[in-house]
């Protein structure tokens, strides 16, 4: 049943409508039975239902379904059964309130002072500021840098406990990586 097109009834009174199939092609294609199609091209059975054009759907073509009607042993070929759905969640940008936009500030300073290992774009996407703005409390030459207080950003429900541990992961990473790369570098220069 796997490759048997969507909305099978509802194609076999399209194909029975609109082609010169013969009732066993469009049984085989559909999964159905003969006898059920008889019924279609009869009145009797799908009374209700509208016909399901399988050409616009992608799963047939004028071709494919010509070359069947030509020769009636020839079994209808479904164009493609793979429908591709995506399994990424896509991250949108959760709406921050006006009254905890004053907080980003304030996470921003608390995460460069408990995780001063964090590039600063890594701080700005996760607080949802600008990489200038995270710069400029780090350099402290923010405007209102001496207002801010450190605030967890978590505890804030800017993001989640999950999205700082995978940020953290991906700067040791960064930082191992780069680790080996000055060792290489010194290796090299030392040969």
């Amino acid at each position: 049943m796997s490759n048997a097109p969507l909305m099978p009834m509802a194609t076999a009174v399209w194909l029975v409508e609109n082609t010169t199939l013969t009732f066993k092609q469009i049984a085989n294609f559909c999964h159905l039975h003969e006898v059920e199609i008889q019924g279609i091209a009869d009145g009797e059975v799908a009374k209700g239902i509208k016909g399901y054009n399988p050409i616009i759907s992608g799963q047939l073509t004028r071709e494919e379904i010509e070359l069947s009607s030509k020769d009636e042993n020839r079994a209808l070929q479904i164009k493609s059964a793979d429908i591709k759905i995506s399994n990424t969640e896509k991250k949108t940008k959760k709406y921050i309130p006006l009254s905890k936009r004053q907080d980003k500030p304030d996470s921003v300073l608390w995460l460069i002072r408990q995780h001063n290992i964090l590039k600063d774009s890594q701080i700005a996407k996760l607080v949802g500021v600008t990489k200038n703005s995270v710069t400029a409390i780090r350099n402290k030459s923010y405007w209102n840098y001496n207002n801010l207080n450190p605030k967890d950003p978590v505890a804030l429900n800017l993001f989640s406990q999950k999205d700082l541990v995978e940020a953290l992961e991906k700067a040791e990473r960064r930082i191992k990586k780069e680790k080996k790369e000055k060792e290489k570098q010194a290796n090299i220069s030392s040969v």
